[in-house]
């Protein structure tokens, strides 16, 4: 293992990306361990960050990538950090170079988004038990992510001020902590009602977390994802939670609306990433028109004023 020595130099960078940088919390998590394996492995093969070089850091890429299978996207990642931690280590004067300056992050392969149609949607919210408090929460949850196209997240960072029922909006908290405005429909606002009048109070007293656990506390990342699995799997498939958000862009485009509005509804910063939906087989699309332009039609009203919050954007 590394020498403890080194760990302050880990508290000190994870520090300045949340304090000066203002990275999200989740960047901070994340950097944070790869960080760790990264000072792991320099010590387990007698390295020093001083006497670090660009082969020292391409061959730990490619242990990393053969032990943890990383894919091309967890590689630029890990790339991105230590390109980070050595700039944080120049100004410490730790060092005078950056050795991972130049190394080029991999080619991301364009992979389509999974989606799933109204009816899969429909299958798995059935299978949740309406009757009881977690059941309840479970629907009215995955209810908001799928009318909203919310990030799992920003559906975990909710408070119950960010809703405005009137409006039929919600204030979000999205990446690297941007808040943003996300629209949600009737079905979605009747479901969260009834949560919140029917199975929060017996959750949790008081506090300020929209989604709770059993114990009363705001609902994790992790327990969203296995309670979709749960879910997914009783309906017969192996959708992921995230297959939401994408279905939710997808049921969009197909209703008409352009890529700037589907792009401000996702908290997309560029419209390259939205783009993406536009790649999906023409006969999905066909297809996909039929079966949600009905329920699209129901947030004529929410369009609006969706409408009026780019407007004020621009």
């Amino acid at each position: 293992m590394f020498e403890s020595k080194s760990m302050p130099e880990l508290e000190r960078f994870c520090t300045r990306l949340a304090a000066v940088e203002r990275r999200s919390h989740l960047t901070v998590v994340t950097y944070r361990l790869e960080l760790r394996r990264f000072l792991d492995y320099l010590g387990d093969n007698g390295l020093q960050i001083q006497s670090v070089t660009a082969d020292h850091i391409v061959g730990y890429l490619g242990w990393r990538e053969k032990a943890d299978h990383l894919s091309s996207r967890s590689t630029a990642k890990a790339i991105s950090c230590l390109r980070s931690f050595f700039r944080f280590a120049i100004a410490e004067g730790i060092r005078g170079d950056n050795p991972a300056a130049f190394l080029e992050s991999p080619k991301r392969r364009l992979s389509l988004p999974e989606t799933m149609d109204r009816g899969t949607v429909e299958r798995i919210l059935a299978t949740m038990d309406t009757n009881s408090p977690l059941g309840l929460r479970d629907r009215s949850l995955f209810e908001m992510i799928y009318s909203s196209g919310l990030r799992i997240s920003e559906a975990v960072s909710l408070n119950v001020r960010d809703i405005d029922f009137k409006e039929g909006i919600a204030r979000v908290r999205g990446k690297g902590s941007k808040e943003r405005l996300a629209v949600f429909g009737p079905e979605a606002a009747m479901w969260l009602k009834r949560y919140l009048e029917e199975s929060r109070p017996e959750l949790v007293n008081g506090g300020g977390a929209l989604f709770v656990g059993r114990s009363g506390k705001r609902l994790s990342r992790k327990g969203i994802w296995k309670n979709f699995a749960k879910y997914a799997s009783l309906a017969g498939t192996g959708s992921r939670v995230h297959a939401l958000r994408h279905s939710f862009a997808t049921g969009l485009l197909n209703g008409g609306a352009d890529l700037r509005t589907v792009q401000v509804l996702l908290g997309h910063a560029d419209l390259a990433t939205t783009q993406i939906y536009t790649h999906v087989d023409t006969g999905l699309l066909r297809e996909s028109h039929r079966k949600y332009l009905p329920k699209l039609g129901k947030m004529s009203k929410q369009k609006k004023k969706l409408e009026s919050v780019i407007d004020e954007k621009n």
